[in-house]
């Protein structure tokens, strides 16, 4: 017979262990007829974390985001969410869903649509909790207006709403600023963010680079259905560059530059591609640390730059201009959706 001191013990045993990850997936598959559109997809989002999900069009996303929540069934591989597996509706009633695409009823005013979904996802929304929700999203004095009349960054917001019905604890947004002006743009950027801050995980789909840049600690790149890279955001964009305009640049130069990196010409600048930071894997990985990182810290933080200057200098070469950068998430994409194209012998 189990003991209260061995129940207590056990309990304490179990809550020092990690939380399980919010989503966790291993070898997803899935064919539409001879089309291939996931093809061994496995990652993980932590709780309370923020994962940007990128790739071009047809690459899978999409695909991905509805076998995670049992829309559709996968033909191979395994789902988690919260700790239980994807088809056990205790799950799923944490989660909240922006789907790309999606339509209210337009007779419906906006707070009935809230009371709706509550009522679907069986869980308690008094008024004043349906009127805290869209005033989240900034539809509070249209809490009474009738969904029909809803511009499409309204009714984008009002999606928003509704995925955070019944206090979710993973929230998948699907392309969530795709009808906003930059004003919402921001206010979504500003609501995942306080999101992760009460330790929501969001999953984010978008083809918006620069918000998912602002806001993902972590970044999984897409590519033909399968998994072309991951990594944080300071893994990812580790990598620096810097522009040189250089005059009297002859073979030696030449064969100086290509040492240190050189990965193009135009005119009389040349870009050379730099070692990435030692610190870049320890990175905090939100959002605001990479942009602040990006122009607040100069890639001459090491001897690479000096010494390469140094070297062109007594080779006869006049230095006019040195300009350090860090490679943005969108140059990092299209490198790695170029890399596996090559690799895979073809085209698109």
């Amino acid at each position: 017979m189990t003991t209260p001191a061995a129940v207590a013990a056990a309990a304490e045993l179990v809550s020092g262990l990690p939380a399980s990850p919010a989503v966790w997936c291993s070898g997803l598959r899935k064919r539409y007829g001879r089309r291939t559109a996931v093809d061994g997809v496995s990652f993980t989002v932590g709780r309370g974390e923020v994962l940007g999900l990128l790739g071009p069009n047809g690459a899978g996303k999409t695909s991905v985001i509805k076998m995670l929540l049992g829309l559709v069934r996968p033909d191979a591989g395994e789902v988690m969410l919260l700790g239980r597996p994807a088809g056990d509706p205790a799950a799923r009633a944490r989660v909240g869903y922006l789907p790309e695409l999606f339509r209210y009823q337009p007779w419906l005013t906006a707070d009935e649509v809230l009371l709706l979904h509550a009522r679907l996802a069986r869980v308690r929304a008094s008024t004043a909790e349906r009127l805290e929700g869209l005033a989240r999203v900034g539809l509070a004095e249209r809490a009474g207006d009738r969904v029909g009349g809803f511009s499409k960054g309204m009714q984008q917001r009002l999606g928003l709403a509704v995925a955070l019905v019944g206090d979710p604890r993973l929230v998948v947004l699907d392309e969530p600023t795709s009808a906003l002006d930059p004003l919402g743009r921001a206010d979504v950027r500003d609501l995942v963010l306080d999101l992760k801050g009460r330790g929501v995980a969001v999953l984010l789909n978008s083809h918006l680079i620069g918000e998912v840049e602002r806001v993902c600690d972590r970044v999984v790149v897409l590519d033909r259905g399968r998994l072309a890279a991951s990594g944080t955001l300071a893994e990812l964009l580790g990598a620096r560059e810097v522009r040189l305009r250089l005059t009297g640049v002859d073979a030696h130069a030449t064969a100086r530059l290509h040492a240190a990196g050189l990965t193009g010409r135009d005119g009389d600048w040349f870009t050379v591609a730099l070692p990435a930071d030692e610190d870049a894997g320890t990175g905090t990985g939100t959002g605001a640390g990479v942009g602040s990182g990006a122009a607040g810290r100069s890639a001459d933080d090491g001897g690479a730059v000096p010494d390469l200057v140094r070297d062109l200098v007594a080779r006869g070469v006049r230095v006019h201009a040195v300009e350090p950068r860090r490679i943005s998430l969108e140059d990092r994409l299209l490198g790695i959706l170029r890399d596996a194209e090559h690799s895979d012998g073809g085209g698109r």
